[in-house]
């Protein structure tokens, strides 16, 4: 049964009219992902952006300073608990694979809280096989970052660039993980800080489960 949430709620409206997008390989846009005050919540929380500037195309380079709504950060910031409550629920869940036709059986959620400094870029990679499912949600609203979206590529062996997710606030992407879904960020560099949360649905045997929510 379906929480009384107004984040799931709003999150399935959203999945609802999603567009799908099926080349180079299935992704959907998203609209209005979240309620309007939680992104406002997000954008608020106290966490300082990565201090590394020594990018190198890979997310894990800064693994020491990035922020997961883990349990505890869930005790201490009610948005994260409430975001993590709505993305644990069944039914969230099932219409989730009824759309993407993702396999969530026996997953685990994991939440990221991201913010991209200038310089920040991730070379065109698929994620690991234990990532079932992958969705952006993009939160800051500078004009600036209109082409900071994911971007989309083919595959090997040129990973040619095919477009870029559009960035802005509450606006996302959902792909699952698979061989072809090659993506990056970087195809348009960035100029100021770029916000988002990355929802991954896991393999019950992910490692690092400090990380999970």
């Amino acid at each position: 049964m379906l929480a009384k949430a107004s984040i799931a709620n709003h999150f399935l409206d959203c999945l609802a009219h999603s567009k799908n997008i099926s080349a180079p390989f299935d992704y959907w846009l998203l609209e209005s992902a979240l309620p309007e005050n939680d992104v406002d919540a997000i954008v608020e929380l106290p966490f300082a952006p990565p201090a590394c500037t020594g990018f190198n195309g890979r997310r894990e380079t800064n693994n020491s300073s990035r922020t997961f709504f883990n349990t505890d950060v869930q005790e201490r910031f009610p948005v994260a608990r409430r975001i993590a409550n709505a993305f644990k629920d069944e039914f969230v869940i099932e219409t989730i694979e009824r759309t993407t036709r993702a396999d969530l059986d026996d997953t685990r959620l994991r939440i990221e809280y991201c913010q991209d400094a200038p310089g920040f870029w991730l070379e065109p990679h698929t994620d690991i096989r234990v990532k079932k499912f992958t969705m952006l949600i993009y939160l800051a609203s500078d004009p600036a970052l209109r082409l900071a979206g994911t971007d989309i590529h083919e595959g090997p062996p040129d990973h040619t660039y095919v477009t870029t997710a559009p960035y802005g606030r509450n606006l996302g992407v959902i792909f699952i993980p698979a061989s072809n879904t090659w993506h990056g960020v970087g195809h348009h560099p960035l100029t100021t800080l770029r916000k988002s949360i990355i929802v991954n649905y896991v393999t019950a045997d992910w490692r690092d489960v400090d990380e999970l929510a």
